[in-house]
């Protein structure tokens, strides 16, 4: 009784004393966070060519996106539209400021005369070029720009923004064209260029080749070791070289309805079925009683939902179960439609080609087939053992289909037909010879049907089931030694994702897994587990399993890259070893000697120098380079390609003649380089500015 009095007479100090805590541990935990100020935190989102963009920078430009697209597209950008914007902003803080510095280095500027004429004048805007063409002609008319800005004190506030908005975009547009322009209108191919494309395009050579593959060799005949790993990482530094990532594994538990829930839907669908049945009103009550978008519609025989096709007017079909939902159809009324459709079977014959013969043939053997069938023979039986096509399994149905669903020749017999069954003859389409059996007239006539649908739901119950079963497993599982282990011994599949960069947002499996992605670069460290993520009608627990700082690759990442690599290079030694104890001068000969079961003899007489791969070798770069090198007759030594061991012998080369105009070449070489030149300038910029991003910190 004490205590009652006293939480009576002091309880409103308690409360507020609970709130302000609150408050403090809220904005204490800012303070104290992991971008605090206080130790050394930064409110920095990343650096941009020497220029810090803050928080609070990155925000207010992403605010200004957003209310452009809310003016462009009339409403509030979705979730994944949020996302979308989110990386426009740090495109656009890019261009901004990467850009910037090289257009004050060249001093381009766009005057506002040029943005006048871009407008108005005679070099007008693309987009204003685009929104001002008349439809019906397809020309643009300046006549109407110059009208619109007239009028535009009388436009709403909304308009006029949205106006002033794209103005201020057409400089920045305009002066990053020009920049390009700069460098995309000085490409150009040499006439050494233009006669290499030539040369390979048009040098050949006839070549015979040996072939051991790295696989014919067991593994257990060579050894790898640590330090030879090691060793070989070390001195291919370059080839391993990657950005910083991490490699997480984890556990997805899906959170589905459980038998109780279901039953419970079953029992309530099961009593809506007879009061469907007995309603006055279909429409009406499929309206306040469905969960769909479909509750009442008309539809022609081809349009039918599947459950309804043999359905007649009075009938209630279900409860079934479709998309995750149980439904009851009832079938309310018929009406007239303004287009018609049929039901058929057939059976396809195939001409083998389109000579005369192979079509006689064709229509020949589907009449007997016909004339089977006149004499008793089972249609789909027919179908599924002559048919060639993919109703064959169906027994050659087609089901309903509506007019301009099959070619000319078809639609006409079916939809002509005056009574239903087989009809006298083949028909011939351009796909080959039908046997047509007519299981149903044409109509127009459409069926009114009510739908009555509730989606399969998943209980409290049964979802406190499913965290307590994560949050067990999260609680049991101390680091990632043990994940794996305890996964399996829960029944649980374990995911794993490598190379997760800072920004990415999806793991295999989930669409939307960012604060996933979050946890593993801001909060976890080597060896954590998490705690339980809820993701849609998923659980997710994670574990930290390595990281890689950005430079060269740790060898635990890359261990089977490099143990292949090591393993076939100790196996190419082993081949060209025994290649070269092989006293044969004819390579022909030397697959006896070898091992007829494991090496293999080529020939090829048209090689060019631009291809990459060899016959039956497959990529081969290194082996074209050498064949072209070679004299005819020349043998070389063996040596190692990407899955095996080589010896060439080239026969001859056939280089080809001098032409008087390499035009045609130096437009090709100029074109190749030319579709690669506004992507390259945009990463040479982006790498010169020495972009920091760090926004996976904040989002």
């Amino acid at each position: 009784m004490a205590l009652i009095n006293t939480l009576r007479n002091k309880g409103g100090k308690i409360i507020v004393g609970l709130i302000g805590f609150s408050i403090v541990a809220f904005v204490g935990a800012d303070l104290l966070g992991p971008n605090s100020r206080i130790f050394g935190g930064s409110n920095d989102i990343g650096e941009i060519a020497g220029q810090s963009i803050s928080y609070q920078d990155f925000l207010d430009k992403q605010e200004e996106m957003t209310y452009n697209f809310q003016l462009n597209q009339g409403r509030s950008p979705s979730v994944s539209e949020q996302e979308y914007i989110r990386n426009q902003t740090w495109d656009a803080l890019i261009s901004k400021y990467a850009f910037e510095n090289q257009f004050q280095a060249l001093g381009l500027k766009i005057s506002k005369e040029e943005i006048v004429d871009m407008v108005q004048g005679d070099n007008i805007s693309p987009q204003i070029r685009q929104a001002f063409t008349n439809p019906e002609t397809g020309q643009f008319e300046k006549e109407n720009v110059i009208a619109f800005l007239q009028s535009l004190n009388e436009q709403t506030p909304q308009q006029r923004a949205s106006w002033y908005n794209f103005e201020n975009s057409l400089a920045p547009t305009r002066q990053r064209t020009k920049y390009n322009n700069l460098i995309l209108k000085t490409n150009y191919a040499t006439e050494a260029e233009a006669k290499y494309e030539y040369t390979n395009a048009n040098n050949t050579a006839e070549v015979n080749y040996i072939y051991v593959p790295f696989s014919s060799v067991e593994d257990s005949l060579v050894s790898v070791s640590e330090s030879e790993l090691k060793a070989y990482l070390s001195d291919h530094e370059d080839e391993y070289k990657r950005d910083a990532s991490k490699a997480i594994n984890y556990v997805v538990i899906d959170v589905v309805p459980s038998a109780a829930d279901t039953l419970e839907v079953k029992t309530q669908i099961d009593k809506l079925a007879t009061e469907l049945a007995n309603a006055e009103n279909d429409s009406l009550f499929a309206t306040v009683n469905s969960d769909s978008n479909d509750p009442y519609n008309s539809y022609a025989a081809d349009k039918l939902p599947s459950a309804v096709q043999d359905a007649v007017v009075g009938d209630v079909v279900g409860p079934v179960i479709e998309s995750g939902s149980y439904v009851v159809y009832k079938v309310s009324g018929k009406e007239a439609g303004a287009e018609y459709s049929a039901r058929a079977s057939h059976i396809l014959f195939k001409a083998d080609d389109d000579t005369d013969a192979a079509k006689a043939t064709a229509k020949s053997e589907a009449r007997k087939v016909l004339k089977q069938i006149k004499n008793g023979a089972d249609f789909a039986e027919m179908a599924r053992e002559h048919g060639t096509d993919g109703t064959a399994s169906k027994g050659g149905d087609l089901g309903w289909f509506g007019e301009g669903r099959m070619v000319a020749p078809f639609q006409e017999a079916v939809f002509n037909a005056k009574k239903t069954g087989l009809l006298s003859d083949v028909i011939e389409t351009q796909f080959g010879y039908h046997i047509i059996d007519v299981t149903a007239l044409k109509t127009n006539e459409k069926l009114k049907v009510a739908k009555v649908a509730l989606e399969l739901f998943v209980s409290d119950d049964t979802r406190n089931e499913y965290y307590r079963n994560a949050e067990s497993f999260a609680f049991d599982t101390n680091s990632s030694s043990d994940f794996k282990e305890n996964a399996r011994a829960a029944g649980m599949s374990v995911k794993s994702a490598g190379k997760l960069g800072a920004n990415d947002k999806r793991l295999p499996g989930l669409a939307e897994a960012r604060t996933i992605v979050y946890w593993a670069y801001n909060k976890a460290s080597v060896g954590d587990v998490s705690d339980v993520f809820e993701i849609d009608n998923q659980y997710v627990v994670a574990t930290l399993e390595s990281e890689q700082e950005e430079g060269v690759a740790n060898l635990s990442s890359v261990r089977n890259e490099v143990t292949k690599k090591v393993t076939d290079a100790k196996k190419a030694k082993v081949i060209t070893d025994k290649l070269n104890s092989i006293d044969e001068p004819v390579l022909a000969n030397r697959i006896i000697a070898y091992d007829g079961n494991n090496v293999k003899y080529y020939s090829m007489d048209d090689l060019k120098l631009s291809s990459n791969s060899l016959k039956s070798v497959g990529l081969a770069p290194k082996a074209v380079g050498v064949a072209f090198s070679l004299e005819p007759g020349e043998v070389t030594a063996p040596f190692a390609v990407e899955n095996g061991v080589v010896q060439l012998e080239l026969i001859n080369k056939h280089e080809a003649p001098e032409i008087s105009d390499y035009e045609v070449y130096r437009n090709q070489a100029a074109s190749k380089q030319q579709s690669r030149l506004s992507y390259n300038i945009d990463q040479a910029v982006r790498e010169l500015a020495d972009i920091k991003d760090e926004r996976y910190k904040f989002f």
